[in-house]
């Protein structure tokens, strides 16, 4: 099948230096299905409220003090060239001076004058539109996190050392204020409405996690025993998907399904891209933050990554034809070789026990 025909590069982002006319993949490797097509990008945006031709791209990230916000941040820090000083969210001033130190032993010449950090929640609009605002893009890293219930841990260590009993797993539960409905779906939800109320916000990336379309994976089961609200942590997560995808045109979208998140340096390993989860039926279902957050920042740069939604893998260091992905071209090239492809956001329907659009 053809490739997506080329599109037109948004006015409001600053597009890297390919090397030929348009970018066509070579390398086989990389996990394509047969495609669908996603929509053509958004009408310009205003003079006013775009970017002067070539400046640096000004990017909000939330989830910053996360290991993979602290990560897309240092890069963003990283390539004054490319991207302003990202402004970046954290819950506390803990986190703050934490991130800060990070950065600090991390990015060359570093200054507090090449980030800025904002201190908020997701669940205030105030604090969402501080970060959104006189911004070009917006990173979204922000995601519930399970809790292990400590007796299901000593339990489920117990069962596989004790032969005659049958294995246990671990047993999982989610805070009361960061259950999956309250932080995937409404967090998320009101960074979306902010990014749109901003007025200069025209790119949304988000960082989600394959599994969506499969109502029995594992981590829809954390925190199950409870409401529907305390569990399913990937279907709350595409229904944000959805409300994203749904305000196309008026927000550009890129959203990125990792499998398991690797602490592993990144820029080692081929990169592996498809959608609907098809990756989790092979044998390679992980990937490195440092790769996750390499993508991200490609994302941002790439004129013709509009309208996508595709999961990432990687194979093990050395593995495959295709050589590692270390730059923001590759990760370009790497988008292009779903040709047109994006997540059918169909699935799973009426399956799912969280309410879907």
């Amino acid at each position: 099948m053809m490739p997506a025909p080329a599109r037109a590069p948004s006015p409001s982002l600053r597009a890297p230096s390919f090397r030929g006319a348009r970018l066509v993949s070579r390398r086989a490797s990389v996990v394509v299905s047969p495609p669908r097509r996603r929509a053509s990008s958004r009408a310009a945006a205003s003079d006013g409220d775009a970017p002067a031709a070539g400046a640096p791209l000004r990017v909000a990230v939330s989830g910053a003090g996360g290991r993979t916000g602290s990560l897309v941040m240092k890069l963003l820090a990283s390539d004054p060239a490319s991207f302003a000083p990202p402004r970046g969210l954290v819950r506390s001033p803990k986190s703050a001076d934490k991130l800060r130190g990070t950065l600090r032993d991390a990015v060359p010449d570093f200054s507090d004058a090449r980030v800025e950090i904002v201190e908020g929640d997701v669940g205030s609009d105030s604090d969402l539109d501080r970060l959104c605002a006189d911004r070009d893009a917006l990173v979204v890293l922000t995601s519930a996190v399970p809790k292990p219930k400590i007796p299901s841990l000593l339990v489920a260590l117990v069962s596989k050392i004790v032969p005659w009993m049958e294995a246990r797993r671990p047993e999982f539960y989610f805070p009361e204020d960061g259950s999956p409905e309250r932080v995937d779906w409404l967090g998320q939800k009101a960074q979306v409405d902010a990014a749109a109320r901003s007025g200069s916000v025209r790119r949304v990336v988000v960082v989600s996690s394959m599994g969506g379309t499969q109502v029995d994976n594992f981590l829809n089961t954390m925190g199950g025993g409870g409401d529907v609200g305390s569990a399913n942590i990937l279907l709350w997560k595409r229904k944000a998907e959805m409300y994203l995808v749904a305000r196309s045109p008026e927000l550009e979208h890129v959203v990125v399904h990792p499998g398991g998140l690797l602490d592993k340096p990144g820029g080692e390993r081929e990169l592996l891209v498809g959608v609907d989860d098809r990756l989790l039926d092979g044998d390679r279902r992980s990937v490195p933050r440092a790769d996750v957050a390499r993508v991200v920042c490609g994302a941002l740069l790439d004129p013709s990554a509009v309208a996508v939604s595709f999961d990432l893998a990687s194979r093990e260091p050395g593995e495959g034809d295709r050589g590692p992905t270390r730059t923001n071209e590759d990760v370009a090239e790497l988008i292009a070789s779903l040709r047109g492809e994006t997540a059918d956001y169909s699935k799973p329907g009426k399956k799912s026990p969280v309410p879907l659009p």
